[in-house]
């Protein structure tokens, strides 16, 4: 495995899910009016093939 390459790799796409990720949050925001209370989120991200699955489960606080 060559470290350079893989790193790259790593933050291309974890910057994919981070910028589509909110754009997506953004949009339904947005499109069901939603402007008081918190939003409760859950991400998770599979390795196909793998058997690896990894949950990040937060709060998003619409102020």
């Amino acid at each position: 495995m060559n470290e350079d390459t893989f790193n790259m790799s790593m933050r291309k796409y974890l910057k994919q899910v981070g910028v589509t990720s909110q754009q997506a949050i953004e949009r339904h925001v947005r499109e069901h009016g939603d402007t008081t209370g918190k939003l409760s989120v859950r991400t998770v991200l599979t390795i196909e093939g793998h058997g690896m699955e990894h949950v990040v489960e937060g709060t998003i606080d619409l102020g």
